[in-house]
């Protein structure tokens, strides 16, 4: 069963609310069998534009498992924190 990928780019408004999304999420992230591939550091949009500075890339075994940790009622409950906080485009691939 290939793995799943969340791909996130993400415009921070409020670096002190988005900490704590991030550490809210992380726990819900790896209950779901999930974990960072790239979390923040430095980037560079070498086509296009970019909706925000951050990228984040999380691996999930499945894209089932990707699905349920995004429609999970601890992540809706934690998602409103990013939302607050921030901007995003929040996409779901499968692959390798």
């Amino acid at each position: 069963m290939p793995a799943a990928y969340v791909i996130a780019q993400i415009d921070v408004k409020d670096a002190d609310a988005y900490r704590d999304y991030v550490a809210a999420v992380t726990p819900i992230i790896e209950k779901h069998g999930g974990s960072y591939l790239v979390r923040g550091g430095r980037a560079e949009t070498v086509e296009g534009t970019a909706p925000g500075a951050r990228t984040v890339i999380i691996r999930f075994p499945s894209f089932e498992a990707a699905k349920a940790w995004y429609e999970s009622p601890e992540y809706s409950e934690t998602k409103g924190l990013r939302q607050a906080a921030s901007t995003s485009v929040q996409t779901l691939a499968e692959g390798v």
